[in-house]
């Protein structure tokens, strides 16, 4: 499902106004009026129950009077509370001031924070806030401020209009003072910030209401911006031939691990293998070889020196440019630790392997700590999966700077490097060298747990081995691992292991490729 930044969307409202000629009062009355559905849906039949409407300046007011309009229709006991003097509201919104100024629903013209303090809310059956829209970039602060904490503070269901006021569209992140909505009704297309993290809490239940903005400005507009759902990744899949077998399912290569490691490079062996990859094989330091023997029974060792620590080495080079040869992915990184000549090896591969790689954990550090190393050759494809802290260093940025805007970032990064990202974490970020950006709808707490990445990265793998494009791959994998590990949560809250999740794995796959969609 795509999604649109601010900027965008106010780009199709315009072009559904002036391209196509609907009128912008048409806009605000769907959107309204179907608002009003959706409340009839999830609260029942609003007949003698108490509507308290908050409505600021420009169209995100007109739409509160709208909806005030339709619920008065539904014999609502409605009131509105306007935070702006009257005639400061202009256009379409004006026109519906106008219309419901005739209506026997009280209007109160609100302007001072005292005055927000006496307003009843108690006794209110549920609050709509018409406050500000998507377009809002600056902190909530005056008696608007009042206003937010008001609908807060009361245990009354608050249903926003479009998005909450105060939360920024395009990254998810209060404006000083957000609206905590129990249910958000969001028009045209759903925004970045209601599906990222801590944005998509403050929405709520989201529901997305065709407001009449017409396919072919969608399309036009190339928005390169969406979330990952069922239907989305379902035609991602690809179906294998009857005759297929596992010379034709792809070979996967892990390139990592060290002592006290192990458990990584295990972890991303059985992700590959469990993505359904033909075969996987693991270039093994002898020092851990038998480890790799005893654990993955499906996957297959080539024994390589390495380091002192088990970890590979810039000496076993020339063995593992020859078991590169003939795989079709590769994974770096896992557990191979921060040796001197393990990073070099490192970036040696990343430099000059031809064959797809999966770049995780210890392949980013050794990457990070030499930030001109990071810029690929366009011929080359790679996919790196930073956690927010990793994309840290990789950037030279904070975390906390990362987590701000995380899409912009990613994008950047992307564009700027000729790769493929995967930020982890709530609501992953996968972006591509030519613009596009996705963030991703599954996943839960529970996967907050060691050894999780490390089964993503083989996912990854496994995927592209079997022939998928890398912007499908990456996809595919943080969806359905993220789905993998909703059922589990569905089971235990907690303590389910990255092992287990790479065993759902497969059937999440199955119940996509057969259309049965999980709720």
């Amino acid at each position: 499902m795509e999604l649109a930044l601010a900027e965008q969307m106010r780009k199709l409202d315009n072009a559904a106004i002036h391209e196509f000629g609907i009128p912008g009062i048409v806009l605000m009355e769907n959107a309204g009026r179907k608002t009003c559905d959706g409340l009839i849906g999830r609260y029942g039949n609003p007949a003698g129950k108490r509507a308290v409407i908050f409505a600021g300046p420009g169209n995100n007011g007109g739409d509160g009077f709208v909806v005030a309009r339709h619920l008065h229709q539904h014999r609502a006991e409605v009131v509105i509370y306007l935070l702006v003097d009257p005639d400061s509201v202009t256009g379409d919104a004006k026109t519906n001031l106008d219309i419901v100024q005739k209506l026997a629903i009280p209007i109160h013209t609100v302007t001072s924070t005292d005055s927000i303090s006496e307003i009843e809310l108690s006794s209110a059956d549920f609050i709509i806030d018409g406050l500000f829209g998507t377009g809002l970039k600056r902190d909530i602060e005056g008696h608007f401020a009042s206003a937010v904490d008001a609908m807060n503070s009361y245990s009354v269901p608050v249903v926003a209009l479009d998005i909450p006021s105060g939360l920024h569209s395009d990254t998810g992140h209060p404006l000083g003072r957000c609206v905590s909505a129990d249910a958000t009704y969001t028009y045209g297309l759903p925004k970045p910030g209601q599906i990222c993290y801590p944005g998509k809490k403050f929405c709520g239940y989201l529901e997305i209401i065709d407001i009449g903005i017409p396919p072919e400005a969608v399309d036009s507009a190339q928005l390169h911006l969406e979330v990952l759902d069922d239907k989305s990744i379902s035609a991602m899949l690809q179906f294998r031939l009857p005759e297929g077998h596992k010379g034709t399912h792809g070979h996967m290569l892990v390139i990592g691990g060290s002592v006290g490691k192990t458990g990584a490079v295990i972890l991303t062996a059985k992700g590959g293998l469990r993505s359904g990859s033909g075969l996987v094989s693991v270039c093994s330091p002898r020092q851990v070889n038998v480890i790799y023997e005893s654990a993955l029974h499906e996957a297959m060792t080539i024994p390589v020196e390495g380091t002192e620590s088990g970890a590979p080495s810039i000496r076993d080079y020339a063995v593992i440019h020859d078991a590169i040869s003939g795989k079709k992915a590769v994974v770096v990184g896992p557990g191979a630790g921060l040796d001197a000549s393990t990073a070099e090896l490192m970036r040696k591969l990343y430099k000059e392997c031809e064959q797809p790689l999966v770049v995780d954990a210890d392949a980013l550090n050794s990457l990070a700590a030499q930030p001109s190393s990071i810029e690929c050759d366009k011929a080359y494809v790679r996919i790196l999966t930073p956690h927010p802290g990793e994309m840290a260093r990789l950037t030279g940025m904070t975390v906390e700077q990362i987590q701000a805007d995380r899409i912009t970032i990613a994008r950047d990064f992307s564009m700027k490097n000729n790769v493929y990202l995967v930020l982890k974490g709530a609501s992953t970020v996968v972006s591509g060298p030519d613009g596009r950006v996705a963030l991703n709808s599954t996943g839960n707490p529970g996967m907050g747990a060691g050894g999780m990445g490390d089964v993503l990265s083989g996912l990854i793998g496994g995927l592209l081995a079997q022939g998928l494009e890398p912007w499908s791959a990456a996809c595919v994998s943080v969806y359905c691992h993220g789905m993998a590990a909703d059922r589990l949560y569905q089971k235990m809250n907690q303590g389910y292991l990255a092992t287990e999740v790479a065993e759902v794995f497969p059937e999440v796959i199955t119940l996509l490729k057969t259309n049965k969609y999980l709720a």
